[in-house]
């Protein structure tokens, strides 16, 4: 960490270029990306990188490391599911990005692998080893990881054709007016926002999606579903429930928040009314969750090395499991 006091003559300037200004050997973007990621505090507030900051406020930098095509081990904890000679199943925590890209170098899926496994493939590259396929850093959940080349090729193989079923657990707002449905539409590029994806039809980053979902429980206008899709789109299931007027809960892109408290998750579900000018009690103000709430609890797929299909599941994790816990507890009374 870095500690900067702003002069006058840097008020008024947003931080990231205040920060590129006092940092030697970054650029912008390099900053903006860190600011981004909680990497700046301002009077031991974090900040966003359009802040603009003040003459006298004291500004702590967590200075990003240096890019590089190596993956560097480190001694993260696994959970891990299920292990062979030619494959391992881990169940990611939500939280951690699967490998390093621009803003997230550390405490990546892949570093903790490169630390626990002497062999991972190297068909993706050196800062993907073993990885087949990914999930959203705040997505739990089943991520297979291939040992070698040939379990590797064969795994994505099963990717490619659609052999490999996935399962997942999401927590909606909004009314879902059927129990199960396909939701067919075609996934591109959000027009203006470079982190997302949007419904776009016949343009050119476009590609077909397809999504089935089914209600598990209901508790008002909060909705427990299982969802599978048949196509692996970038962030396909978020896209798709926010397409049909129930984004998942907690979705900082699609669903407008980025935490959620007790007394939030029950005004949202109807059980709870806001009375004007009376604030939460301490327990209602509590955050029960700063993430979306999506899992991805099962994949089925064929063992490449032993032909057996195979299904590993993941238990929902504490965070999602409290929020059901709530909405259930609300339902009862």
């Amino acid at each position: 960490m870095r500690e900067f006091v702003v002069p006058e003559s840097a008020s008024g300037f947003r931080i990231d270029l205040f920060l590129t200004q006092s940092c030697d050997g970054y650029s912008r973007s390099q900053i903006r990306d860190a600011v981004q990621n909680e990497g700046a505090e301002v009077d031991g507030r974090i900040i966003r990188p359009s802040y603009k900051v003040k003459a006298g406020q004291t500004v702590r930098f967590r200075v990003p490391p240096p890019a590089s095509d190596d993956t560097v081990p480190e001694n993260i904890p696994l959970d891990i599911l299920y292990e062979d000679d030619g494959l391992v199943v881990i169940n990611k925590p939500a939280g951690m990005v699967v490998h390093p890209a621009r803003g997230n170098w550390t405490g990546t899926l892949t570093s903790a692998l490169a630390f626990r496994f002497q062999s991972l493939s190297d068909v993706g590259g050196p800062t993907r080893p073993g990885i087949v396929h990914r999930l959203d850093r705040d997505t739990s959940g089943v991520i297979v990881v291939a040992k070698n080349n040939a379990v590797h090729l064969n795994l994505a193989a099963q990717w490619h054709d659609r052999l490999v079923q996935k399962e997942y657990t999401a927590i909606t707002f909004g009314r879902l007016d059927r129990d199960r449905d396909w939701i067919h539409a075609s996934i591109g590029r959000h027009p203006y926002q470079r982190d997302k994806q949007a419904i776009r039809e016949g343009h050119a980053t476009s590609k077909s999606a397809s999504t089935f979902y089914e209600v598990v429980e209901r508790h008002g206008r909060v909705t427990r579903v299982d969802v599978r899709p048949k196509t692996g789109r970038t962030h396909q299931i978020r896209v798709h429930l926010a397409h049909i007027g129930c984004p998942i809960l907690c979705d900082r892109l699609y669903g407008g928040h980025s935490e959620l408290s007790r007394s939030q998750i029950r005004r949202l579900a109807g059980t709870e009314v806001a009375t004007p000018g009376v604030k939460p009690t301490a327990e209602g103000q509590e955050i029960l969750l700063s993430r979306q709430a999506l899992h991805a609890k099962a994949l089925t797929f064929t063992n490449p090395q032993t032909g057996k299909e195979m299904t590993l599941t993941a238990p929902l994790p504490p965070d999602l499991q409290a929020v059901l816990d709530l909405l259930s507890s609300d339902s009862s009374l």
